[in-house]
């Protein structure tokens, strides 16, 4: 077996060998369904796969794994995509569920943009950056105050996009998992997503900001806060009614207006 270190990019061709098969097949790895998902990542304009990251399985490393899903990198045409791949215990029949939730996040502006999906697999935009957690905790220098300030702002506005569509995302009490800054700041894994929840998207995400998560204090004291109660009253009164205005009280009560 391959003894893996560095990234490696496999042709279409070369998953149906060991150890990719187990990857795109996980966690059973048989050739039949290999083979049929070869079939779909040809279908879907899939050149090649890398195999990178920080998550292990095996020998091979991927970008992400889940209980219903792994993730990795790779090539649709010249462009490269994140793939999503439906692991065969899953739970879930497919991913057009999560392809219809996501597809219509993108509309309104937030989450990595669909460009194809099959039954199994979803390729979409790479979202390359850190961790909303290390991402605070690596700011520092002139002028990084502002930039805080204009991160917050911008998840704080794609949660107002996704409440005001009635999408609950459903994971956003912990953003580290689900909020990728880089170039731009994106909101990811709509899998648990719901249009039938009452939608928290904001409440949940500046709760994890500005008052429980691990890095809430420092950027209370980074925006000048000093009072929590106020920033409570304000989600209290926007989860109310969820309107432009009392979402506007929110951005001018934490400073970013």
């Amino acid at each position: 077996m391959l003894q893996q270190t560095e990234s490696s990019l496999v042709s279409i061709e070369g998953l149906a060998e060991q150890p990719w098969n187990n990857i795109l097949a996980y966690p059973r790895g048989d050739s039949r369904t290999c083979k049929s998902r070869i079939n779909e990542l040809r279908s879907l304009g899939v050149k090649k796969v890398e195999f990178s990251g920080n998550v292990r399985i095996g020998n091979v490393r991927v970008l992400g794994k889940g209980c219903t899903s792994l993730v990795v990198k790779a090539l649709l045409a010249e462009r490269k995509v994140v793939l999503k791949i439906r692991r065969t215990d899953s739970n879930r029949p497919s991913v057009a569920r999560e392809v219809q939730l996501l597809g219509l996040a993108n509309k309104a502006g937030v989450g990595p943009t669909v460009f194809a999906a099959s039954r199994n697999v979803i390729a979409m935009e790479l979202a390359d950056g850190t961790d909303i957690l290390q991402w605070v905790k690596g700011l520092q220098g002139k002028g990084s105050t502002g930039v805080l300030r204009g991160r917050i702002r911008e998840i704080l506005q794609q949660c107002f996009a996704l409440d005001s569509i009635r999408l609950d995302h459903g994971e956003l009490s912990n953003l580290r998992k689900h909020v990728i800054v880089g170039d731009r700041t994106t909101i990811l894994d709509f899998e648990t997503a719901s249009l039938t929840r009452r939608v928290s998207n904001v409440t949940a995400a500046a709760q994890y900001l500005l008052i429980g998560g691990p890095v809430a204090s420092t950027i209370r004291r980074r925006l000048g806060l000093t009072d929590v109660s106020d920033i409570v009253a304000v989600l209290r009164n926007y989860k109310n009614g969820r309107s432009r205005e009392s979402f506007d009280r929110i951005l001018m009560t934490l400073k970013l207006l």
